[in-house]
C-alpha cells in the first residue's frame, strides 16, 4: 500500500448494535475498494475483520479490526468494532483513534439500543458522523421507517441524501437526493441513470427539502437565495455539507446492502467527500520537558510522536501495538521514547493491519493508523515520541469492569501457565483484569459482563492451552462480638524434660472500631503473668483473629484483655502462652454473642425514566437500601442505594434484560453491616460441612 500524506486519510469507526452489519459493510467496502477479490461471509468464518477462531464460532465480533481501503485517491483507515455491550473497551479504543463515525443501522430491526450508545459515544468524543441502513435488500426493512425513528429520536440533524428504489421488495436502485436523480444497479459499485419511480417522489421532495433547508442555514446569502426560490447547484450543496458534517449540525443517512454490495461505493464516496482529514482535528499532549502543551495536530512538520491506542497479542503472529501517528513522519529505523516506560523502542518495521495481516509501509504520516511488532516495554495508553520532544497524550478513558467470578484451573500445576497467558489477554483486552483475593484463597476474574468472562475462558482454552472453570466467588465477610465475656484458660502438657505451661485470663469485648482487627491491653498486677510473655500473647490474638472461629472469616473489632494468669519457672514458655491465648481466643469469642458482617456496596444504577420502577424493586428484592434518585440529561435517572455485595452477584445480565441494554451501573466498596440470621446461619453451615 502506498503512503498517504495527511490530508488523504479518512479514519472511520464503524459503530452500532450487535449484528446490525458492521463486518459485513467493512467486507463489502474492501471488496468494493478492490482491497479483495472476494467478499467474504460471517456465516462461512472467513471475513477480513472476524479472523479471531472466537469470533468465527460464535459468528459476531470481539475485537475491533482494522481495515485500510484505497477509493477516489484516499486512504480509508476502516476500524470495525464488536457490538456487544461486553467488548465496549474495545469501542473505546477504536472511537479514541477514529476521526468520524459511521453509525450501522439495521433496515429490518430499525434504532436499538446500541444505536443510541453509538450516538452517545460519538457525542462524547465530538466525532462527525453518518447513517449508513444497512439489509435494504430484505423483505421487510424499511428506509422510510428507519429515517422517521431517527428523526423523532435526534430531530432535524438527520438528512437523508439517497433514498431506495425497490422493486418486489427488492433493492434495484437508488435515487440521489442531492442531485434529484435515480440510478438503477448494473453490477458490483456500478450504475446507470433511471427515472424515478412515481412512489419515491412523496418521500424525496420530503428529503429534499429537508436537505435544502440545512444547507440555507449555512450562510445568509444561502438563506436568502432559499426564500428566493433559487435553486444551489450540487458543488454548493456538498460544500455546505461537508462543513455541517464537520460541525455535527447534520447527519447524513444512506443505505445499501452489504451481501449485494449496493450502496456501498456511495458510502465510500461521502466518507472521503464530507468526512474531515486529520488534519482537521485537534490533537494537544504534554512537553515533558517544557512542561508546556504541544499542539500536535497531526501536523507532519512537527516532531514526532505517536499513541497507542491498542495491542494485539497472538500466540502465532506475536505481539502488535497499533498507534495513531500525531505529529510528524515515522519511519522504520527511528527510535522512540517512551515517556510512560522511561525507556526507547527501536522500531524496525511499521505496518498497516488488514485484519490480522501486517502489511509493510515505508514511513507513516501524522494521521494515519497503523502497527509496530514487538515492542517490550510499550502498552495501550502509551505515547511514543521523539527524545528531544517527549510527549505525553492523555490516556482513553475505559469502562470499569464490575462483573467478577472466582476462577480455578482445572489441571494442577497450570496456575503459572493460566496467570501468564491472563497477563497477555490483559494486555490485548483492558477492560479484563485478574485479581488475587488472598484473604479469602481465591482468583478472581473482572470482566463487562458474563459473556465477557466466558469468552476470556474459551480463549484460554483455545489459544494458550490451559482450561479453567469459573464459579461464584467468596464473599469477604468479617467476624465480631457483641458482648463481653470472661474466659480463662490454662495451657498445660507435660512430657520428659521439660513441660509446658502458660495460663491466662482475659476478656473480649467489642472495640467500636471495625477497621482493626483486634485491640491488645494488659491490666496484670503483681507480676502474675511476666512482661515478657505479654508480646506471646498478642501473637496468639495476631494468629487468632486470621480465621474466625464462627466461620473461617477474619475476625475484626475486638478488644482484648489480659487481666490475669499464672506462669512456672521451669516450663513456661513463649509458645505456651501463645497457645493458651489462642484457645482463649476461641472460646472467648463464641461466648461473646459473635456475628458475621457483610460488606455493603455504594451502588449507583443510570436508567432511563421508564425503567426506575423496575429497577428498585429489583433492589429491594437483593436486600438493596434505595437511597435517593438523581435526575440527569437524556431523560435519566441515577438511583442510588446501598446494596449487599451478595446482591450484586449477576446483576449486570439482570439489569441489561430489565432495561433493554440501557441501563448501567457501578459501585464502591463502602462499610461492614451485621449479616441477618439467615445468611450467617448458612455461611456456619457451609463452614461445618466444609471442614467434615
Amino acid at each position: 500500500m502506498k503512503v498517504y500524506r495527511t490530508d488523504e486519510i479518512r479514519n472511520v469507526v464503524l459503530l452500532g448494535h450487535g449484528g446490525s452489519g458492521k463486518t459485513s459493510l467493512a467486507e463489502a467496502m474492501a471488496y468494493v475498494s478492490g482491497a479483495t477479490n472476494r467478499m467474504g461471509k460471517i456465516s462461512d468464518a472467513n471475513t477480513i475483520s472476524d479472523f479471531d477462531k472466537e469470533e468465527q464460532k460464535r459468528k459476531f465480533s470481539i475485537s475491533t479490526t482494522l481495515v485500510p481501503v484505497e477509493w477516489e485517491k484516499a486512504k480509508i483507515n476502516i476500524l470495525d468494532t464488536p457490538g456487544y455491550f461486553d467488548f465496549v473497551g474495545e469501542v473505546e479504543e477504536a472511537v479514541s483513534a477514529a476521526d468520524a463515525a459511521v453509525i450501522v443501522v439495521s433496515g429490518k430491526a430499525g434504532v436499538q439500543v446500541g444505536t443510541e450508545k453509538a450516538w452517545q459515544m460519538c457525542d462524547k468524543y465530538n466525532l462527525p458522523r453518518m447513517v449508513y441502513v444497512t439489509e435494504m435488500d430484505v423483505d421487510d426493512a424499511s428506509f422510510r421507517e428507519v429515517v422517521q425513528e431517527l428523526t423523532d429520536r435526534y430531530g432535524k440533524v438527520i438528512a437523508p441524501h439517497f433514498q431506495p428504489i425497490r422493486e418486489n421488495e427488492k433493492l434495484v436502485g437508488y435515487v440521489n437526493v442531492i442531485k434529484n436523480a435515480g440510478r438503477r444497479y448494473t453490477g458490483i459499485g456500478e450504475r446507470e441513470e433511471c427515472e424515478i419511480p412515481d412512489y419515491c417522489k412523496p418521500n424525496l421532495e420530503i428529503y429534499r427539502e429537508k436537505l435544502l433547508e440545512a444547507v440555507a442555514e449555512t450562510s445568509d446569502e444561502f438563506m436568502e437565495r432559499y426564500f428566493a426560490g433559487e435553486e444551489f447547484s450540487v458543488e454548493e450543496i456538498r460544500a455546505a455539507m461537508r462543513t455541517e458534517v464537520m460541525d455535527g449540525s447534520i447527519v447524513p443517512v444512506s443505505m445499501g446492502s452489504n451481501i449485494q454490495a449496493q450502496g456501498v461505493a456511495n458510502l465510500l464516496s461521502d466518507i472521503v467527500r464530507f468526512f474531515p482529514s486529520p488534519a482537521n482535528r485537534e490533537c494537544a499532549g504534554i512537553n515533558r520537558k517544557t512542561n508546556e502543551i504541544f499542539e500536535a495536530n497531526y501536523e507532519f512538520a512537527k516532531a514526532k510522536s505517536a499513541y497507542v491506542f491498542k495491542t494485539m497479542v497472538d500466540p502465532f503472529i506475536g505481539k502488535y501495538s497499533f498507534i495513531k501517528v500525531c505529529s510528524g513522519v515515522l519511519k522504520g529505523e527511528d527510535v522512540l521514547y517512551n515517556a510512560d516506560s522511561d525507556t526507547e523502542e527501536k522500531l524496525g518495521k511499521i505496518y498497516t493491519m488488514v485484519g490480522n495481516k501486517p502489511v509493510e509501509v515505508t514511513e507513516m504520516f501524522a494521521g494515519d493508523i497503523g502497527a509496530i511488532a514487538k515492542l517490550t516495554s510499550t502498552k495501550t495508553g502509551d505515547t511514543l515520541s521523539a527524545k528531544g520532544t517527549p510527549v505525553l497524550y492523555g490516556r482513553t478513558e475505559y469502562s470499569k469492569p464490575y462483573t467478577y467470578m472466582k476462577y480455578i484451573c482445572k489441571n494442577k500445576g497450570d496456575e503459572d501457565k493460566v496467570s501468564q497467558a491472563l497477563q497477555k489477554m490483559m494486555a490485548e483486552d483492558v477492560t479484563l483484569k485478574a485479581v488475587n483475593d488472598s484473604e479469602n484463597r481465591q482468583t478472581l476474574l473482572y470482566g463487562m459482563g458474563d459473556q465477557h468472562l466466558d469468552i476470556a475462558a474459551s480463549k484460554l482454552a483455545a489459544r494458550y492451552k490451559c482450561e479453567i472453570s469459573l464459579d461464584t466467588p467468596k464473599v469477604a465477610f468479617r467476624e465480631t462480638i457483641k458482648k463481653k465475656s470472661d474466659v480463662d484458660t490454662k495451657y498445660k502438657k507435660q512430657s520428659g524434660g521439660h513441660g509446658q505451661y502458660g495460663h491466662v485470663k482475659m476478656t473480649f469485648e467489642p472495640s467500636g472500631d471495625l477497621e482493626t482487627p483486634f485491640v491488645f491491653a494488659e491490666t496484670v498486677v503483681g507480676g502474675a503473668v511476666p512482661k515478657n510473655y505479654f508480646p506471646a500473647v498478642e501473637k496468639g490474638l495476631q494468629d487468632s483473629v486470621v480465621k474466625g472461629p464462627l466461620a473461617g472469616y477474619p475476625v475484626v473489632g475486638v478488644k482484648a484483655t489480659l487481666y490475669d494468669g499464672s506462669y512456672h519457672p521451669v516450663d513456661s514458655s513463649e509458645m505456651a502462652f501463645k497457645t493458651a491465648t489462642v484457645q482463649a481466643f476461641k472460646k472467648g469469642f463464641m461466648e461473646a454473642a459473635p456475628v458475621l458482617l457483610e460488606p455493603i456496596a455504594s451502588l449507583k444504577v443510570t436508567v432511563p425514566d421508564d425503567y426506575t420502577g423496575d429497577v428498585m424493586g429489583d433492589l429491594n428484592k437483593r436486600r438493596g437500601r434505595v437511597l435517593g434518585m438523581n435526575p440527569i440529561a437524556g431523560g435519566r435517572q441515577v438511583i442510588e442505594a446501598d446494596i449487599p455485595m451478595t446482591g450484586l452477584f449477576g446483576y449486570c445480565t439482570i439489569l441489561r434484560s430489565m432495561t433493554g441494554g440501557r441501563g448501567t451501573y457501578e459501585y464502591k466498596f463502602s462499610r461492614y453491616e451485621q449479616a441477618p440470621s439467615d445468611i450467617q446461619e448458612a455461611e456456619v453451615a457451609k463452614r461445618a460441612a466444609e471442614n467434615e
